[in-house]
C-alpha cells in the first residue's frame, strides 16, 4: 500500500468513521408512513441544529459511483473528490465537520490528497423538509442494512431536509502547504429553487487558486432536529 493510501485509510478510521458512527448513531429519521400528504414534502424547517451527510455513509450505493464521492470539477478539467459528515447549529455558527480529499487532474492524476476540517459556518439556507426522502432511498436501494456501529433509523429522530450550507474549510494535503477556501455543500430536497436542483458541492480555493462549480455526482443529506 502506497504512503499515500495509507494516510487516507488511517484518516478515514480514526476520524471520518468514527464521526460518521456517531452522528448516524443518533438515527435519522424513518420515513413516515406512504399515505402521509405528499404536500408535507415542503413543509417548513424550523429546526436550528443540522447533521449532514456529504457522499458518505447510508447515502453510498457500491455498485452506483454516481453517489460517492461527491466529484466537482473547474474550467481546465481538474476536479475535487470529496466525502464527509459533520453538524452545524443555523443560530450559534457553531460546526463540526471533517472529510477526505482528493485533487485530480484532468487526466485523472492524483494531484495531492487529505483531510479537509471546517472552521465556521457562513450561511445556511433551508429549502424545507423531505420526510419521504429515505423512503425513496431504500425503494431504489433496498433495506438498509444491519449493523451494530449504524443502528436503525428511528421514527423520533431527525428529518432530511434540504439546504445550501456554505463553509470556511481548510484542505490538509499528506504532502505540503494546507489551503483554505469556500465549501457549498448542496442538497436538493425540500422546495430547493431552480438554479440549485443539482446536488452536491463546489468549492473555492481562497487566493485566486481556483473555482470549481461544475457539480458532477455525489449524494448530500441535511437531518434536521425536530423542532
Amino acid at each position: 500500500m502506497s504512503n499515500q493510501n495509507a494516510f487516507s485509510t488511517m484518516i478515514l478510521s480514526r476520524v471520518v468513521v468514527p464521526l460518521l458512527a456517531m452522528l448516524l448513531g443518533a438515527g435519522p429519521a424513518k420515513a413516515q408512513d406512504k399515505s402521509q400528504d405528499k404536500s408535507q414534502d415542503k413543509s417548513q424547517d424550523k429546526s436550528s441544529n443540522y447533521t449532514f451527510l456529504l457522499a458518505s455513509g447510508f447515502l453510498c450505493d457500491p455498485g452506483d459511483s454516481a453517489t460517492c464521492p461527491a466529484v466537482v470539477k473547474s474550467a481546465n478539467g481538474d476536479s475535487y473528490e470529496m466525502s464527509g459528515a459533520g453538524t452545524f447549529d443555523v443560530q450559534s455558527k457553531s460546526v463540526t465537520a471533517a472529510g477526505t480529499f482528493a485533487h485530480k487532474s484532468s487526466d485523472g492524476t492524483v494531484l495531492e490528497s487529505g483531510v479537509w476540517i471546517v472552521s465556521d459556518l457562513v450561511k445556511f439556507s433551508s429549502y424545507g423538509m423531505a420526510p419521504n426522502a429515505l423512503l425513496h432511498q431504500e425503494r431504489a436501494n433496498g433495506p438498509l442494512p444491519f449493523n451494530p456501529k449504524h443502528p436503525p433509523v428511528s421514527s423520533f429522530g431527525p428529518i432530511p431536509s434540504g439546504g445550501l450550507a456554505v463553509f470556511h474549510i481548510r484542505l490538509l494535503p499528506i504532502r505540503g502547504a494546507a489551503k483554505t477556501a469556500l465549501l457549498q455543500v448542496n442538497c436538493a430536497l425540500g422546495d430547493a429553487p431552480r438554479e440549485r436542483q443539482a446536488e452536491g458541492v463546489q468549492l473555492t480555493l481562497e487566493a485566486n487558486a481556483g473555482e470549481f462549480s461544475e457539480e458532477v455526482s455525489g449524494r448530500v443529506m441535511f437531518l434536521s432536529s425536530r423542532p
